[in-house]
């Protein structure tokens, strides 16, 4: 384990438009907006995942490996002013998140192949990535889309998440293309609700999910999209 690292509470539910619609309207009136919201009230994310030349972390999620982590680079609103390198780590029923930033040189040189700019022992996170890339053949995967409407509550250190419009970006790895070709990774409007807390939920916030009749799901974006490309490549058919 990482010495001081903070773990959190994450639920994960799929929501239809009407669960969807009856839950942001209790949400508006109960929480706060976040901060990094537009003015339609969302922002667009688009991260890029890496897997292992084994695909450890794809076959350990469908595995039902219950401790595993997982890398990425995340951007936000098809813009290159915020680049961060991620770790998401999950042991037992919590999960924490590691981030570095990056500059847009250093994400290109990752997405082209070439990664000594990571390889900066000074930044922990960084160097461990360039170790699993030079050691592991971890490689770009696949790009995963969505637009995501978020809520926060400062009791208990609530963070609610629609993740709406999940696309993926078929096999292209153009992080920062606004015009990617993207397809839907849901055949159904499917919206993931994610609940992440601290200590402890509130209880008008439970009381708040509960009364939808919610039933938690084990589900990974990543997984979505990675099975979405397996199961519509030219190799399966």
């Amino acid at each position: 384990m990482i010495p001081n690292l903070k773990f959190r509470h994450e639920l994960k539910y799929y929501v239809n438009y009407h669960q969807y619609n009856v839950l942001r309207l209790r949400f508006r009136h109960l929480l706060k907006q976040d901060k990094h919201s537009g003015e339609t009230g969302e922002y667009h994310i688009r991260s890029l995942y890496f897997d292992d030349i084994d695909n450890k972390a794809l076959h350990e999620k469908l595995g039902g490996v219950r401790d595993r982590e997982k890398y990425r680079i995340r951007i936000y609103n098809f813009s290159d002013k915020i680049i961060h390198m991620e770790k998401k780590i999950k042991f037992n029923d919590y999960i924490s998140k590691l981030k570095e930033p990056l500059t847009r040189e250093m994400a290109d040189a990752i997405v082209a192949g070439r990664y000594e700019p990571l390889n900066i022992p000074e930044k922990p996170l960084l160097h461990e990535v360039y170790r699993e890339m030079k050691q592991k053949l971890l490689r770009p995967k696949v790009i995963v889309d969505y637009v995501r409407e978020a809520y926060v509550a400062e009791s208990g250190n609530v963070r609610l998440t629609f993740d709406k419009q999940l696309k993926t970006g078929l096999h292209s790895v153009d992080l920062f293309n606004p015009e990617l070709a993207t397809v839907n990774a849901f055949d159904q409007p499917i919206i993931v609700f994610e609940v992440k807390y601290d200590e402890y939920l509130p209880e008008y916030i439970r009381t708040a999910i509960q009364n939808e009749g919610l039933i938690r799901q084990s589900n990974s974006k990543y997984v979505i999209c990675r099975k979405f490309l397996k199961s519509n490549s030219w190799e399966d058919q």
